[in-house]
């Protein structure tokens, strides 16, 4: 008889070896793979570009920096304590045990998340553990980005006068001590992930915590300087639509790759993301033109960031309707708070918010919380959440209880940011300055870094005439604006 031909596939390639365990599944570690990436893009360059473009011209380079050195220090902490924190084992009932997350055999065995596993009152297993189809690894690099980009989003509220020193500081202590607490309790089997509170990939998490703990960095740092404040135009337009597109574009992996699987719910889940976008963006070009005759490209990109971030929390629990219900309160609601509530609380324009981070952010994740807790369809609940039977409000039964637990999970996140981010930049504040000096305020990026955005003289360089024409900045300026939006 003739001798069998060798196998033609590669080792590398063949079921049951050590690449390719009888466990994995290629196609979900290839989606969470990209959907990691996609997230990282929105980080890296997504945010960096946007930040460095929304901003004024001489704070180009800080805000841009600010963005990029969060995430990769983000990334360092994150392996080394902050995965297991969020991840791993019970500690606390919103803390899981720090470890590194490093080694091999850790590493290329399946993913679990081990404070996962749902019981009944009476001790029977209600959902079994959440176990991937993929590595350990594909799971710690996409928790990663969340983080990452979750510290980004909290820079955009105290750019153009926090120390850099002091956000070095800051970035690991509020990683460690708010946000793996949020990620554990709500994700990685804490009290609120088995009370049944939902955040379907990060509304509050992520969105309501860096919108929080941004307004309460921003008052104990202060506000910008006078002259910031009173006018601080865009440097660019044009790339901050780059910016905000990669942003947009990227939230297919925010919300596509949070069932941890390419699966019916991831589908849904993109779906619902660009309706609520698109919504949102449009209903937010909407009422500017009808309250300020103008459509502001710069409102138009607060109301694209407010639909993605409101639809975060239900992306995959809700019906394609829902998301367009979602994109019109979510364009509203954050635009009237930003727009009108703003200029006439007192306590509000105190606390300079540069890029309004509180509305865009704070607002809209508490707003898709409690939305996801009204329209939460019971079969897409049954496809991605540990609680059987979990429901909205609007399927009668137990479904107004869910209301109530989305406010009760939102008030732990809001009061855990404001205690403990006050008590992170106060202890910071004892060794170093939160605040730049009253100089680099007024030079801005070339001061702090010795760096500009643009080889042009204008923004906050002192004088000189042998080098510079004739003066070009702030000169037949009558228009005012409040953080990012505007006045149109």
């Amino acid at each position: 008889m003739a001798a069998l031909p060798p196998n033609p596939v590669p080792v590398a390639y063949q079921g049951g070896t050590p690449a390719v365990p009888v466990w994995l599944n290629k196609g979900d570690n290839a989606w969470q793979m990209i959907s990691a990436t996609l997230v990282g893009l929105q980080s890296v360059p997504g945010l960096v570009i946007l930040y460095g473009s929304i901003v004024k011209k001489k704070w180009a380079v800080n805000s841009a920096f600010m963005a990029l050195y969060a995430f990769a220090a983000v990334v360092l902490c994150w392996v080394i304590w902050g995965y297991k924190m969020s991840f791993g084992h019970k500690l606390l009932p919103f803390w899981g045990k720090a470890g590194p997350a490093l080694g091999q055999k850790y590493l290329v065995n399946q993913a679990l998340l081990p404070a996962t596993t749902q019981f009944y009152d009476d001790g029977r297993v209600e959902t079994a553990m959440v176990t991937p189809f993929y590595p350990m690894a594909s799971m710690v690099w996409f928790q990663c980005v969340f983080a990452g980009i979750t510290l980004v989003i909290l820079a955009g509220s105290v750019l153009g006068r926090m120390s850099f020193k002091a956000w070095m500081a800051f970035v690991p202590l509020w990683l460690t001590f708010c946000y793996t607490v949020g990620a554990f309790s709500l994700w990685g089997g804490g009290f609120l992930f088995h009370w049944g509170v939902m955040d379907y990939s990060g509304g509050y998490v992520i969105h309501l915590s860096s919108g929080i703990a941004g307004f309460t960095a921003a008052y104990w740092v202060g506000p910008r300087s006078k002259k910031d404040r009173e006018r601080f135009p865009p440097n660019n337009v044009l790339l901050m639509l780059a910016g905000a597109g990669l942003l947009w574009m990227g939230w297919a992996g925010f919300n596509g790759g949070d069932p941890y699987s390419a699966n019916v719910d991831s589908s849904m889940a993109v779906l619902n993301t660009n309706i609520c976008a698109a919504t949102s963006l449009l209903v937010w070009t909407w009422l500017d033109v009808i309250f300020f005759k103008k459509p502001s490209v710069i409102g138009a990109v607060q109301g694209m960031i407010t639909g993605l971030v409101s639809i975060t929390p239900g992306a995959g629990l809700v019906q394609g309707w829902a998301a367009i219900v979602f994109g019109i309160l979510s364009g509203s609601v954050p635009w009237f708070t930003m727009m009108i509530v703003h200029k006439r609380w007192s306590l509000l324009q105190q606390i300079d918010d540069t890029l309004g981070v509180f509305h865009t952010h704070a607002i809209a994740g508490l707003l898709g919380g409690v939305l996801t807790g009204l329209f939460a369809e019971p079969q897409l609940c049954a496809m991605f959440l540990p609680v059987v039977n979990s429901k909205g409000g609007v399927y009668g039964g137990s479904g107004g209880i869910q209301i109530l637990k989305q406010l009760a999970g939102g008030a732990f996140i809001i009061g855990w940011n404001l205690v403990v981010t006050s008590i992170i930049c106060v202890a910071i504040n004892l060794i170093v300055p939160l605040r730049m000096t009253e100089e680099q305020l007024m030079i801005g990026d070339d001061a702090v870094h010795g760096e500009e955005a643009y080889a042009l003289w204008g923004d906050g360089e002192k004088y000189d005439s042998t080098r510079h024409g004739q003066y070009s900045d702030d000169t037949s300026h009558n228009k005012a604006s409040i953080g990012a939006t505007q006045v149109v």
